[in-house]
């Protein structure tokens, strides 16, 4: 008959050490029921009123404008590109060549609008 493996020792919980058996409250003095939330030596929880609002509104509306401004030209390309694509494969170079002439001018619309304040990047 084959022998059986050896059995684990029961667990027990403790510590062979003593001081580890002491109570949490015991062992770290230093956390409390209060720690965090109710602790005296925390003065300030974060922000205060107003945090994350915008400082600068002016600058805030020229970026929303110059950005609505590039998405609107980047949704043009994407359009234009489309259309290439489909008149080229179509066999109709003289529009391909026109439609690539308006993506050239659609990035150029892109980076005069990047150009026209360096100061604000």
């Amino acid at each position: 008959m084959p022998s059986e493996p050896p059995r684990p020792p029961a667990y027990t919980p403790g510590s062979a050490q003593p001081r580890l058996n002491r109570p949490v409250r015991e062992r770290y003095p230093q956390i409390r029921p209060t720690s965090g939330y109710g602790d005296a030596r925390i003065r300030h929880t974060g922000p205060g009123p107003g945090a994350g609002t915008e400082q600068e509104p002016e600058r805030s509306s020229k970026l929303s404008a110059r950005l609505t401004l590039a998405l609107t030209v980047v949704i043009g390309q994407l359009w234009g590109l489309t259309i290439l694509v489909d008149e080229w494969m179509a066999g109709n170079t003289g529009t391909a060549w026109w439609g690539a002439g308006f993506l050239v001018l659609s990035f150029l619309v892109v980076l005069g609008l990047w150009l026209i304040d360096p100061k604000d990047r």
